[in-house]
């Protein structure tokens, strides 16, 4: 739906609006805005707290884009928000620079406390995250393909937690000349190395990485833990939006390569 003639005042937008690719295909470029609806996934309060946060990040390596308000100061307009239009697009198959952005990106981050919204989250992504911690049961999941055998290889790891991007597959945009961008914040509070390994998780079961990636967190102290944490992560998100089907076959099952590679690394 295209941001209505109202909204597009307000904001004080006068190019014509162009539908944005990636994401929930919801967002639209007016000039140098990006509007987008609100959703049900966030609340005005969190939309002005990622607006603060995001707006003192001292940009070391990485840009972010700043929320933008409408003529009369508020952020939100008839259930749209308005966010800094940042050049850059999704480039393939550049996981080790989405991992190394992501660690400038967290280290910015590093100090800032934890905000209530997290723990107040109940959606799929914020249960995935929780049984993959350990934070909630993971008895109901038993039947998942993949999840008992992950479960038994967890071990328990000594990382501080902090505010993290739990979502930077995708959401990194490079631009020749420019710093990358981080867009679309996906707060956790986690361990940076949990965010890396959602990084690695999806690039081998979803983008064709091979266990070479591998190199671009060999810094990482107990890294395979991290990674069956994104995996189970993953794997309980995808069971969530899939209630009452059946086990994916071999043939079709994502998850199938990265969780034997792992299970071998532990």
């Amino acid at each position: 739906m295209q941001p209505p003639a109202s909204v597009l005042d307000a904001f004080g937008a006068v190019a014509e609006p162009q539908p944005l690719a990636g994401g929930e295909g919801r967002s639209w470029r007016c000039g140098d805005l990006v509007l987008k609806p609100l959703g049900s996934s966030m609340s005005p309060q969190e939309l002005e707290w990622q607006g603060a946060v995001l707006g003192a990040a001292r940009e070391d390596g990485f840009r972010v884009p700043q929320l933008r308000r409408a003529c009369d100061g508020t952020a939100l307009v008839d259930g749209w928000c308005a966010w800094e239009y940042v050049e850059g697009r999704h480039e393939e198959r550049r996981w080790a620079d989405v991992i190394a952005v992501g660690e400038r990106f967290h280290a910015a981050l590093e100090g800032v406390s934890r905000p209530a919204l997290i723990g107040a989250r109940t959606d799929h992504w914020a249960v995935g995250d929780r049984v993959a911690w350990g934070e909630l049961p993971a008895e109901r999941f038993a039947h998942v393909k993949h999840l008992p055998r992950l479960l038994g290889a967890l071990r328990p790891v000594d990382a501080p937690s902090q505010l993290v991007h739990g979502d930077l597959t995708g959401n990194v945009l490079f631009a020749p000349g420019l710093a990358p961008a981080v867009i679309d914040f996906s707060p956790y509070w986690r361990p940076p190395a949990f965010a890396s390994a959602v990084v690695v998780g999806d690039a081998l079961a979803w983008e064709g990485a091979d266990e070479s990636l591998l190199v671009a967190v060999g810094h990482i102290a107990s890294f395979p833990q991290f990674l069956l944490r994104a995996l189970i992560y993953r794997i309980v998100v995808d069971a969530l939006f899939r209630p009452g089907e059946p086990d994916r076959s071999d043939d079709d099952d994502c998850f199938l390569g990265p969780g034997r590679a792992r299970l071998s690394a532990r």
